[in-house]
């Protein structure tokens, strides 16, 4: 459905809107801040009904929570401090941060939180779905609405980018994430990490009474995407399958009531061969993902976005593809090597051995990713 362009029309400037977002999950909203805020005209496009759940760890490392208050939004959550790695045999170590605190945040409630920012700032919504985009020189039409600038942040199957013909490579090994949440209180202050065989089991405290936990593996046979029933259909007995895998993290949850629905999403490493082509950016999950081992998902999304509206600020929409290349590279590095290291049977079983023995090196990846 596209709604008529006369409900955002700007008289005299033959544009609808100066920004128009297509996706209105994080990264979109947190554009749609930055964007406002610089003093463009903003439309969110988002047929999804508000708030908007989706499968992520939902942890927020310090340097997102800072990035976050600094656009004014505070979601409630659960505070953390660190990370703590276990494995099957018991073992743990755990490596706590220098500065500041994580922040674990349902999804619902950060996408709340978001949401009421942006609509402060001024930015305007649309309940369309952009699926095909129509641009030249001068401006970009979409959804039935001239903009001049269009930034995607529509997921990590972007349609844009799809429509756009920007190449994409999956790469190997193919992961996917499950999420579910659990009525029970944390039983410990920090994001838990067990290492199993073929998978990870997150654990992020997200209430006094609530614990959220996402299991991360790798899968021999790519699936449909979450979104089309097949995988839908299979995703709670797959869930359930891989939680029998960590049996002292299954003890835990054993007689607490689960407490959403299980959620999924895949395969995780989506690389696109470019973040800007004319007059569309992508940001967030739609301009590249490795995957979710080292929890930077939401902190980079808010970086990225600024960068973007930096862009537009700046005349230079080509600058952001440089400046994206510099915010990711850690994360890219780091994520990219631990997921190939540890798709290595021997190298995954002296992972968290290795931890334990070098902690002063453990503490200070830890605040790498927490930056």
């Amino acid at each position: 459905m596209s709604v008529p362009s006369t409900a955002y029309s700007r008289p005299g400037t033959g544009y609808d809107t100066d920004v128009l977002v297509a996706g209105g999950g994080p990264a979109g909203l947190a554009t749609a801040v930055y964007a406002a805020r610089a003093g463009f005209s903003v439309l969110v496009c988002e047929p999804r009904t508000a708030p908007v759940d989706k499968a992520c760890g939902e942890g927020i490392m310090p340097g997102g929570v800072r990035r976050l208050a600094e656009l004014g939004v505070r979601p409630v959550g659960m505070p953390f401090s660190g990370i703590e790695y276990a494995d099957l045999a018991g073992r743990r170590v755990r490596a706590s941060f220098s500065a500041g605190s994580g922040l674990g945040v349902r999804r619902t409630e950060l996408h709340s939180a978001l949401a009421r920012a942006a609509k402060e700032a001024g930015a305007q919504w649309s309940p369309t779905r952009v699926t095909h985009v129509a641009q030249d020189t001068s401006g970009v039409t979409a959804a039935g609405v001239r903009a001049r600038w269009l930034i995607a942040a529509d997921g990590l199957h972007s349609p844009v980018r799809r429509h756009l013909g920007i190449p994409v490579r999956s790469g190997t090994p193919a992961r996917f994430g499950l999420r579910r949440h659990w009525q029970c209180a944390p039983w410990t202050d920090a994001v838990e990490v067990t290492w199993g065989q073929h998978a990870e089991a997150y654990v992020t405290p997200v209430g006094p009474d609530q614990v959220g936990v996402a299991v991360l593996y790798r899968r021999a046979l790519t699936p449909p995407a979450y979104a089309q029933s097949a995988y839908a259909q299979e995703a709670p007995d797959t869930y359930t399958a891989l939680l029998r895998c960590f049996p002292q993290l299954a003890e835990r949850l054993a007689g607490a009531p689960a407490a959403s629905a299980v959620r999924g999403a895949g395969p995780l490493r989506q690389r696109p061969q470019r973040r800007v082509q004319g007059r569309v950016l992508l940001v967030g999950d739609a301009a590249g993902y490795e995957d979710a081992l080292t929890g930077e998902g939401v902190s980079l999304a808010v970086a990225q976005a600024r960068a973007a509206v930096d862009a537009l600020v700046a005349g230079a929409p080509g600058g952001y593809e440089q400046r994206w290349r510099r915010l990711t590279r850690r994360y890219r590095l780091l994520t990219r090597g631990l997921v190939m290291a540890t798709a290595v049977a021997p190298v995954r079983g002296l992972l968290l051995p290795c931890c334990a023995a070098a902690p002063g090196a453990f503490r200070r990846t830890v605040d790498q990713l927490a930056r």
